[in-house]
């Protein structure tokens, strides 16, 4: 078949086209009463899910979106999924009622062992297995919400790891023993992660979810999934609504990207190799806070390397790294790259 040059350029314009991409959204507490950081107000989510519905998002269950992932699929255009961390108790009596009422789908991840204790205004398991009848989907969050990225003071390397491995299929057990659910999937608690972590939980068969923003897609690492808060002032719906048009870069190699940062190395450098068709290189830009990081581009014009210019602050932060598709208005390439300095505090 003779290529015209009208279809040679359809051609051209269809390989810039990204994936259809997709956002996980997470939400902590549904109420106003708690700390505003980690809460959204039952008018706030109505809102969300208002939004969704009326401005052409699907959302999906995220044992779909999981899935299509690790078969390498491409996911549904504009696709949602919606998650709850903690297991706090105002997901069944504020979250799931409006949730039923959209007849959306979501996910929750909870630590059986504080629903075992009644540590803090958790669920119940009753309350649980109503969920789950109704068709949520229950989560591992680690068995007692500790902290999984590195070993305490004084803890050898394989302690650490056996205690890790230990947590999380406790958990996956009291889950299945509770709901008959085993998804094999874990939120880590606070977001915190480590390479050598991921590996475990690669190796266990679990997909690992963080809590550093961003969009999935085909290239998504399925040991650090990210997902956008939608509490405190990121429930806004003006921040929301740009979150939502959000696009995954196509990551070719994580080059420098472990999160833990060494006291000798600290700012952290951050450095990835990226298809570049559907961005202009000079556009990206990396968020370290307010300050604002300007990339080197390496000589093969895929690898950039950003740094900010002063130490991070003990515990977590991270750098947002943005860039405008060519192909897609409006939209935002979008990455978040995790920082943990020493021991985090809660």
């Amino acid at each position: 078949m003779k290529l015209t040059l009208p279809t040679l350029l359809l051609l051209g314009l269809t390989a810039l086209l990204p994936a259809h991409a997709a956002v996980i959204l997470i939400y902590h507490h549904i109420a106003d009463t708690t700390p505003r950081v980690s809460s959204t107000t039952e008018d706030e989510l109505r809102q969300h899910l208002t939004h969704l519905q009326e401005h052409g998002f699907e959302v999906i269950g995220l044992d779909i979106l999981l899935n299509k992932l690790q078969a390498g699929e491409s996911v549904p255009h504009n696709a949602v999924a919606i998650t709850f961390d903690d297991g706090y108790a105002n997901n069944y009596t504020a979250a799931h009622p409006i949730l039923m009422e959209f007849g959306v789908p979501y996910t929750i991840f909870i630590s059986p062992g504080d629903i075992d204790s009644r540590t803090g205004p958790v669920l119940s398991w009753e309350q649980i297995r109503r969920m789950s009848d109704d068709g949520v989907l229950v989560a591992n969050h680690a068995m007692q919400h500790e902290k999984m990225a590195q070993p305490e003071p004084g803890e050898s390397e394989a302690d650490w790891l056996k205690r890790m491995q230990q947590s999380i299929l406790d958990a996956e057990r009291r889950i299945k023993e509770e709901t008959g659910q085993s998804h094999r999937y874990l939120a880590y608690p606070y977001g915190e992660f480590s390479p050598k972590l991921e590996a475990l939980v690669k190796e266990l068969g679990f997909i690992g979810i963080g809590q550093q923003s961003g969009a999935v897609g085909p290239s998504t690492k399925l040991t650090r999934v990210p997902r956008f808060p939608a509490a405190g002032r990121f429930a806004e719906m003006s921040d929301l609504a740009q979150k939502l048009r959000t696009l995954p870069f196509t990551i070719l190699e994580h080059v420098q990207a472990d999160p833990i940062v060494q006291s000798g190395q600290n700012p952290p450098t951050l450095s990835l190799r990226l298809q570049v068709e559907d961005f202009r290189p000079s556009q990206l830009r990396c968020y370290a806070g307010m300050e604002v990081i300007e990339p080197d581009w390496l000589e093969d014009g895929q690898t950039f390397v950003a740094s900010a210019s002063k130490p991070m602050n003990r515990g977590r932060s991270r750098y947002n790294c943005t860039a405008p598709s060519i192909s897609k208005a409006g939209y935002f390439y979008w990455y978040s790259q995790p920082w943990l300095y020493g021991r985090s505090s809660d």
